[in-house]
């Protein structure tokens, strides 16, 4: 009996509430028992979302609703509220992508409004030139909006003009320089109309325009603001490059 026992020892055991036997190996209906976690792979849980913050309006149709501002809300509020949720659930896949789907929604409708708005403005602007009066309606016949680089470079020319008369200052007045400018009027007016009379026209009458309105505009500037060396006779030609600027430029 007593060799029976050596060969094949029983432990009882209160803790578990089962018998443990030990012939070299534990049983395996013992061990299923026995469930150990280890620190390594809770991690690797809360990596793949265990413990991750999920947004719980991702689901919300409503992308306003679905970052939490009104409809009203401005360019600012939009990127604020978006940046902020994305701080708070952008470790979790889903979540920014939500966010970040209710964003770009808002942004395209914000920009399709814009788009219509311009082409109402557009629209609403000629229909207001079509219901004016007659004499506003053949005024207008004579203006034009023309590519915006013809605007650029002729805006240079005639800048550049202002800031040689500008320079030239003390030595003489701006003869010269406005000669120059008008002769620049009329070639260009008569390029666009083909028509040297029309463009000696207006060209002569734009530098009688401006002479006229700057002559009437400078003594009222106050004394205090010009420097000593600028002229009555500079700083209507500077006026005079205005509108000079401007008739050949957008009249017909």
């Amino acid at each position: 009996m007593a060799s029976l026992l050596l060969s094949n020892p029983i432990v009882s055991s209160s803790f578990l509430g089962k018998n443990l036997s030990f012939n070299g190996n534990i049983r395996k209906s013992t061990l299923s028992a026995l469930v150990f976690r280890s620190p390594r792979c809770a991690a690797a849980d809360a990596t793949y979302g265990g413990n991750t913050p999920k947004y719980p309006r991702s689901n919300v149709w409503d992308p306003y609703k679905r970052l939490g501002i009104t409809t009203d809300a401005s360019e600012e509020e939009v990127w604020s509220s978006r940046n902020f949720l994305l701080d708070q659930y952008g470790s979790h896949e889903r979540s920014a992508e939500s966010i970040e789907a209710a964003f770009e929604k808002i942004l395209m409708t914000s920009f399709q409004n814009r788009k219509k708005t311009k082409i109402n403005l557009k629209t609403r602007l000629k229909k207001k030139v079509e219901e004016s009066p007659p004499w506003v309606q053949n005024l207008l016949a004579f203006v034009e909006l023309p590519p915006t680089i013809i605007i650029l470079r002729r805006l240079f020319l005639f800048s550049f003009m202002a800031f040689w008369s500008v320079m030239n200052s003390a030595e003489g007045g701006p003869a010269f320089q406005v000669a120059l400018s008008l002769f620049a009027c009329i070639y260009f007016l008569n390029d666009k109309s083909k028509s040297i009379g029309r463009a000696c026209l207006i060209g002569f009458g734009s530098l009688v325009v401006g002479w006229i309105c700057g002559s009437c505009v400078v003594p009222i500037i106050p004394a205090a603001i010009l420097q000593p060396t600028w002229t009555l006779e500079l700083l209507t030609s500077l006026v005079v490059y205005i509108f000079l600027f401007v008739g050949c430029t957008f009249l017909k």
